[in-house]
């Protein structure tokens, strides 16, 4: 459980890193995209609905097979938003 004292990008990445061994992923891939994803569901959370921010991470998620597609894939969404 998280105190008022941690850092939140610190708990998050403990968390992704865990949820990543859960579900045999390599931990750092869980990790490696955590701002540009952050300004990502930011974005669209600002521009587009609340409830759509984290489906839209779950669907670069589903699009990339890698960290480089990932990156790419967020780029295509961020400029959608403009």
């Amino acid at each position: 459980m998280s105190t008022e004292n941690e850092d939140p990008i610190r708990t998050a990445h403990q968390w992704l890193e865990e949820a990543a061994r859960l579900l045999n992923l390599e931990p750092h891939e869980a990790t490696a995209l955590t701002r540009e994803l952050l300004d990502l569901t930011k974005d669209v959370a600002h521009t587009q609905s609340r409830p759509a921010a984290p489906l839209t991470a779950f669907v670069v998620g589903l699009a990339s097979a890698s960290t480089a597609e990932a990156k790419v894939n967020i780029e295509t969404l961020k400029e959608a938003l403009k």
